[in-house]
């Protein structure tokens, strides 16, 4: 079999980014299959492009780097811009490479440009794989507002769920938007998951690790400070917070930084608060090895109670539990495996109960560490899930 997979954000633990299609290919790769990633430098990602394409192979992974970048601080106008000319260098290869099976993951959804070029051109079997819901997204973030663009937008998005053979869904939650759409259309939920084997516990500690924080209680955020990511209440928790033993670090980028980083003068938690900017993967781990809890939290609107965050599952892959946010499938996973708290969005009180809660209560601590290790081993273990998920893309291909 032969996949060809367009995803503008491909990285590997060397970079500072999700590593969730690296993991999926290699492994395929080990199982015979020929994957080729049609990807472009993303600002958090350790790919970078000598010259407008470059051709490179990682772990048996045939990689087509456009020189297309994005960034989530750049403007609406220049990643459109970006998007499009990627997706147009894209449809040439989904036109001329070798493959059976392509995959478009989106966002941005116009990934799934070439992808429809693929299935309508040359009858191969498209896999639409959906990381958020769009336009639904970008209409509730208010980044959309023009009646027209928001038309054909949710035309274009009925007609790819309608014309895939399979959509893959990141959460149950993504999964009934599409079908709220599209009833038809045959789906699958494929989990962003929990690479154990990467997480293992070590030795190690940060680089930068303040001294001065020896013997505290750490928590962790990593990941993006953006739009979409509501760290402010992460803050506020730490400002409500009783004990002087907590600590957090905050480690990632993103629009929102300068706000976040304002804030913590404002509220004189320098001592407490510190951040450590974009780091390799393979040295998040060592934060996660030392972490009382990590957090996993997103602005209060519908469509992000959908989403399927790296970060959640990098805390269960290294045994640390979460306090959390949303209100739809993450909510009730919590609720029924005991992995960690949930907290009212828009509520920096009730977080700083939570954070408290974690230092005071050991044996709760103990208890929610192991359900989010076997969470991270047994339901969402990345070779389980990458298995699960070329199982369904062998189905298609009949």
């Amino acid at each position: 079999m032969r996949i060809v997979y367009i995803y503008p954000y491909f990285g590997t633990p060397k970079g500072g980014w999700s590593t969730r299609v690296y993991e999926f290919a290699r492994r395929w790769v080990k199982e015979g299959v020929k994957v080729t990633v049609i990807t472009s430098p993303y600002y958090k990602s350790d790919i970078t492009a000598n010259g407008f394409i470059e051709k490179k192979t990682i772990e048996g992974i045939d990689l087509i780097v456009v020189n297309s970048p994005d960034s989530n601080k750049a403007s609406l106008f220049n990643r459109m811009f970006n998007a499009l000319k990627f997706s147009v260098v894209a449809l040439y290869y989904s036109l001329t490479l070798k493959y059976d099976i392509v995959i478009s993951s989106s966002g941005p959804i116009t990934t799934a440009i070439p992808g429809l070029a693929g299935k309508f051109f040359r009858n191969k079997r498209f896999v639409f794989e959906v990381r958020d819901l769009w336009p639904t997204g970008a209409i509730e973030l208010k980044l959309i507002r023009n009646p027209t663009l928001i038309k054909v937008g949710l035309w274009f998005e009925k007609m790819c769920y309608k014309n895939a053979d399979l959509v893959a869904a990141c959460s149950k939650g993504m999964r009934e938007g599409i079908l709220k759409v599209s009833p038809t259309t045959e789906t699958v939920v494929v989990p962003n998951s929990s690479d154990t084997a990467l997480f293992k516990k070590t030795d190690l500690s940060p680089y930068d690790f303040p001294t001065e924080w020896i013997g505290k209680k750490i928590f962790i955020y990593t990941g993006s400070l953006g739009l979409m990511d509501d760290c402010f209440q992460i803050l506020s928790g730490v400002k409500y917070t009783t004990s002087d033993q907590v600590r957090l670090a905050i480690v990632g980028d993103g629009a929102e930084k300068k706000e976040l980083e304002e804030f913590v003068r404002n509220n004189n938690l320098q001592d407490k608060i510190r951040f450590f900017g974009l780091i390799p993967k393979e040295d998040v781990v060592k934060w996660y090895n030392i972490a009382t809890a990590s957090f996993v939290t997103f602005k209060n609107l519908p469509v992000l109670h959908t989403s399927s965050p790296n970060k959640m599952f990098d805390s269960f892959a290294a045994g640390v539990p979460i306090i959390q946010n949303t209100t739809g499938w993450i909510k009730e996973l919590v609720d029924q495996e005991q992995c960690g708290i949930n907290v009212p969005p828009d509520n920096g009180i009730l977080m700083g109960k939570a954070i408290d809660l974690m230092v005071a209560r050991e044996d709760l601590h103990l208890e929610f560490s192991e359900n989010a290790g076997r969470l991270g081993a047994t339901q969402f273990d990345r070779g389980r899930i990458a298995e699960l998920y070329l199982g369904k893309i062998r189905e298609i291909d009949g």
